[in-house]
């Protein structure tokens, strides 16, 4: 459960952010990402470490407002800080132990579907159609 908890939660998250229609879906997602960058800054252990990964993700998700490969790299980002903390810094939910642990887990899913253009289940369906059969035209045989 460990493992298998953060992979549900990313997939969740991509299907409730697929709520959102374009081009508010890509600069919220940025917004989202800024925000992890600075999750671990009151507390994560590291010193002044923390500052500097903080603005390195304030920049990566600012241009992540037009750019879903930035807020995929920004994930990204965030899923090593949370292996470095898991393994020496403080975890990012202070009462739960492995929550860095579970973070770094869910965070590359994210990662993945923002990489892919973080398009709604709808969209990936369309993009997989040939295009005649999209429009509604006939294919001969």
């Amino acid at each position: 459960m460990l493992y298998l908890a953060p992979i549900g939660i990313g997939l969740l998250y991509a299907l409730l952010m697929s709520l959102i229609r374009e081009p508010h879906r890509r600069r919220f997602n940025a917004m989202m990402v800024a925000g992890a960058g600075a999750a671990y800054l009151s507390g994560g252990g590291l010193g002044g470490w923390e500052f500097a990964f903080t603005a390195l993700v304030t920049y990566v998700a600012y241009r992540g407002l037009e750019s879903w490969t930035f807020i995929g790299i920004g994930w990204l980002l965030h899923t090593a800080w949370d292996v470095v903390h898991h393994i020496k810094g403080n975890p990012i939910v202070p009462f739960a132990h492995t929550s860095s642990l579970g973070c770094a887990i869910c965070d590359p899913v994210i990662a993945l579907w923002c990489l892919g253009g973080g398009l709604a289940p709808r969209e990936l369906l369309r993009r997989g159609r040939p295009v005649a059969a999209a429009e509604g035209a006939t294919v001969a045989r």
